[in-house]
């Protein structure tokens, strides 16, 4: 499990690095909008940009939220799967694992049994990433 472990801990290093990056400058927090009876998805302003704009006597734009208009079914997963949330969903794996981790040298019974499923079924979600191995499918 060992193995596993570094590897869930490296996918969600990838994650986190990505969700950080989609709000480098801006807020974490997108939304949706219905605007000339289109979905337009929202994110919020970018403050450092706009000030490097304003420095290059540039017009200043980017301290506006900004939108672009998406697929009315697309829209709604990607405001949902905005950069706070996966920063959440990231902290929670991180604190189970942590958890799986304390109570790992005590185990050997039915507990450990489902801490090792459960610990599996965090890393199913990467599947599809190199270095996953089946072995670990729950």
């Amino acid at each position: 499990m060992d193995d596993l472990v570094r590897w869930l801990t490296a996918q969600l290093d990838a994650d986190e690095e990505q969700a950080r990056a989609a709000c480098e400058y801006a807020s974490p927090e997108w939304h949706l909008d219905e605007e000339f009876g289109e979905t337009v998805l929202w994110w919020p302003p970018e403050p450092h940009v706009a000030e490097k704009e304003r420095e290059k006597g540039l017009p200043v734009v980017s301290d506006r939220w900004r939108g672009e208009t998406v697929g009315a079914r697309i829209a709604p997963h990607i405001a949902a799967h905005d950069p706070a949330r996966v920063l959440r969903e990231i902290d929670a794996k991180r604190q189970m694992i942590d958890r799986y981790e304390e109570v790992r040298p005590h185990g050997g019974d039915v507990t450990q049994e489902y801490q090792d499923f459960l610990l599996r079924l965090l890393a199913s979600v990467y599947a599809d990433r190199p270095g996953y191995r089946e072995e670990w499918r729950p």
